[in-house]
Formats: structure tokens, sequence, C-alpha cells
């Protein structure tokens, strides 16, 4: 509605305010006595703008009071001042737009901490509820973020900040929008809530950062703090197919492919966690188009000779792997042992190897004794049954170990459905050959009743 009256101004104040703001803009400068004095016909001559709808003399006079009181150094009076213009009945929107605008540009002015808190408190207080100034909300209550965290306040930088639902903030421009939510997202990982930082970013559509904005490099910059962030979370979670899957979302940012070095990096980081991952549909495909990869034998070949282990049907021992790769693995900071979690991926690893080859065991193989097994797993008795175990739970493969013949039969396990739908396939495919047999009996009997027919016309 104000905007409305806006239009409908029932009168135009520009030419008295030319006449008489420089006077009391003089009269201020007299001290208190003085600012007081101004104030007083300044809030006289908005209150006359007001009611008569003029925007541009309203905020004005808006604009002068604060500005009045700011160079007179009394920032507690301006404090007053905006809370009290603010609440005036029928104040003009856009007035108090310009005006909470006017004083953000003070708060690198204050004196001291104190003061810019106090400023800060001001405008969080006017303009809280009112959508007309939710960007300038955000902003100012980032700067107060900003104030805690250097602190040392993470937590309550973190929910002094988190607390904005900018993502529903229609007039934010896109790109600052999602700067402020990956700025959410920091500060919780840096808070350890991770779980909140995963809320969080799910809030960002990835599909910004695709091919429509791959020339902005503002936009690509955001990218790959995002893509960090997610990271870091997907490691905290030991999410290592995700975190694979973020690394190729990295790669594919001009900054990176201009790079060898970091393109190097990224590969590297890529090949680690693909094969950190337990096996599924999806980490066994992503594997194999990972290492379709034409970068991965100029730029990392030993790095790529070990995803290929894992790509092919055969055995390899963990302790050939160890001697192999070892020194390798342990100079990066994914399996360094000083590394965060370091020794843990490295344990992991260890189980991939294991799972690998218990599975081209089970390919190869339909019955193994439990000591040719261990033998070829490199194992100790009780932790081949353990991953044998393992596997079978987790539904990777299907086998049976009797234990009085230390025998693993590895076979199929089908439910009654299984069976009968092979049964009904077979049944189907069985009365499919009955009616081709009996069409082709068909087509020859009739094919021999014709020929003697035709013999006999050609007789007479």
């Amino acid at each position: 509605m104000a905007e409305r009256e806006v239009l409908r101004a029932e009168k135009d104040y520009s030419e008295q305010l030319n006449k008489e703001l420089p006077g009391i803009i003089e009269l201020a400068k007299d001290g208190k006595t003085g600012l007081s004095a101004a104030l007083e016909k300044l809030l006289a001559l908005e209150k006359q703008t007001r009611q008569s709808s003029d925007l541009p003399s309203t905020s004005r006079i808006l604009e002068t009071i604060v500005t009045l009181c700011r160079d007179a150094g009394d920032w507690n009076l301006m404090n007053e001042h905006v809370q009290l213009l603010a609440k005036k009945h029928a104040q003009l929107k856009l007035a108090i737009t310009k005006m909470v605008q006017l004083v953000m540009t003070f708060i690198e002015q204050t004196p001291n901490e104190e003061t810019k808190l106090s400023v800060i408190d001001t405008l969080r207080t006017v303009t809280e509820g009112k959508i007309f100034v939710e960007v300038e909300r955000a902003r100012v209550t980032r700067e107060l973020s900003n104030i805690k965290k250097r602190k040392g306040d993470v937590a309550g930088a973190k929910a002094v900040l988190c607390e904005l639902q900018v993502e529903t903030f229609g007039s934010m421009d896109r790109k600052e929008k999602t700067a402020f939510i990956l700025e959410q997202i920091g500060l919780c990982i840096e808070d350890n809530d991770y779980t909140q930082g995963t809320i969080l970013s799910r809030k960002i559509s990835t599909r910004y950062f695709g091919v429509a904005n791959k020339e902005d490099s503002e936009i690509m910059e955001l990218k790959l703090r995002y893509y960090e962030q997610q990271i870091q979370i997907a490691k905290h979670d030991d999410k290592y197919l995700d975190a694979c899957k973020h690394y190729r979302a990295v790669l594919d940012t001009p900054s990176i492919e201009k790079d060898d070095s970091l393109t190097k990096q990224t590969l590297e980081r890529i090949i680690f966690y693909v094969i950190l991952a337990p096996y599924d549909n999806e980490q066994s495909d992503l594997l194999h188009r990972i290492h379709g990869d034409n970068r991965l034998a100029k730029l990392v070949p030993e790095q790529a000779s070990l995803l290929k282990l894992f790509t092919v049907s055969e055995l390899m021992p963990w302790s050939r792997i160890e001697q192999t790769y070892g020194q390798l693995l342990r100079s990066t900071d994914v399996f360094r042992i000083d590394a965060p979690k370091g020794e843990t991926r490295w344990q992991d690893l260890r189980k991939r190897v294991i799972e690998h080859n218990v599975r081209v065991v089970a390919k190869y193989y339909t019955k193994i004794s439990m000591d040719r097994l261990r033998q070829l797993l490199d194992l100790e008795m009780q932790e081949t049954e353990d991953y044998l175990s393992k596997l079978v739970v987790d539904k990777t493969i299907s086998a049976k170990i009797d234990r009085p013949a230390k025998v693993v039969t590895f076979e199929t396990t089908r439910d009654a459905d299984d069976v009968l739908n092979e049964w009904s396939g077979n049944m189907k495919s069985l009365l499919g050959l009955l009616e081709r047999v009996d069409h082709l009996i068909t087509k020859e009997e009739m094919m021999a009743n014709i020929q003697p027919k035709a013999a006999k016309g050609k007789a007479k």
C-alpha cells in the first residue's frame, strides 16, 4: 500500500526543503542545543512529508536526521531516532529502506566495537519481520556473525547467521544468496555440526554451477567453495563415494582443468576415494568410468595402475599392494599416518583389497576349502571367515560354510519366487517351440498334398 500512496503524493515539499534544510544543517552545528532544535524542525517536516506520501522528501529528511546525529558523534541519539522514525505511523517503506542502507554505511565509521554492536543491534531490531529490508537485515547479521567469529565465539556466530532463511529471500541476488549459504555451512563445519551443515548444503542447487555459468569466474569460485565443504563433510562421515563424486565435480572446473598440477592432484584423490568406497553397483560403474579417463595414464600413471587392479578379476595379495604402492600412498594426505583418519583409510584400503579377492575367488570357484581360501587371501583363518561372512551379509556374494568339513560353497541362493519364475519361463519357451514345430509339420503336410496333384496334372 505504501508504494501506491507514493505514486499519489498529495504535495511536493522539495522546494521547501531546498530552502529550509541548509539553515537546519547549519543550526545543528551549534552544539547539543542546536542539534536538538534542528532535529525538532526536521521531525516536524518529516510528519508533513510522510502524511503527504512525498517519498523523495521523506527519504531526504530521514537521511539528514541520521547524518546529523552521526556528524555530532552521538551514536545513541542516532539509534533512538532510527527506531523512532521506523515506527512512525504509515511510514513509507522505501524511506525506511534508504535510511537503513545509509546507516549501514556508518557501521565502519563507529569509534569502537561497542558502538558498532549497538548500531548493528538497532538495525536488526528495525528490520526484524520486514520483508522489504530482508536483504539489509541479512547483511547486518553477517557483520554481527563475523564479529563473534573474530572473538572466537564460533557457536554464537553460527547461531546468529543460521537463523536466517536466505533461500526464501526473493530480493537477494542468487550469487549473494549462494555465498551466504556457503558461509553458514562453513560455520557449521567449524563448529563440528556436520549434520546441520549437510542440511544447509541441500539448499544449494548444483545446477547453478553447470555449463551455463561455466564462464563466470565468481560462480566457479563459489562452486569450488561448495565442493570443498562437501568433501570435508564426506570425509568426516567416511562417505568415500560421495567424496569421489565431489572431486569429479571439482575436476570439471575451468581453473582446475587449466592447471596440470591441480588436475593431477584432483585425479589422484578421485582414484583413492573410489577404491576406498564399499563395493556396489554404483561404485563398480564409477570405477570403470574413471578407469576409462585418458588423462590417468599421462598424469598419474602409478595411481592408474593401482586402479586397474580393481577393474580386473585377478587376485592381488595385500602384501604385494603394500610393497608396491605403500610408499606412494603413505606420502599423500589421504593415507599419511599423521593425517586425520589417515590410518583408518589405510585399514579401509586393506579391507577393499581383501573383499576384491574374495569376489574373485567366488567368481572362479564353486567349492573351495577354507585352508586354500586362507592361502589365496593371505589371511588368518578367523579373519578369512570374518570377511567372507561380511560379504555374504552385505549380499555381495552368496556362500555357505561347512565348518565340520571346512569347505566353502559359492552358490546363488534362490527363493521360491525365483524358482517359480524360472519354471514359468521354461514352460513358455517349451510351448513356443511346440507351436513352431506344429506349424512346420502342418506346412510340410500341405506341401506334400500339393505336389502329387501337380504331378498328376502334368501327366494328363
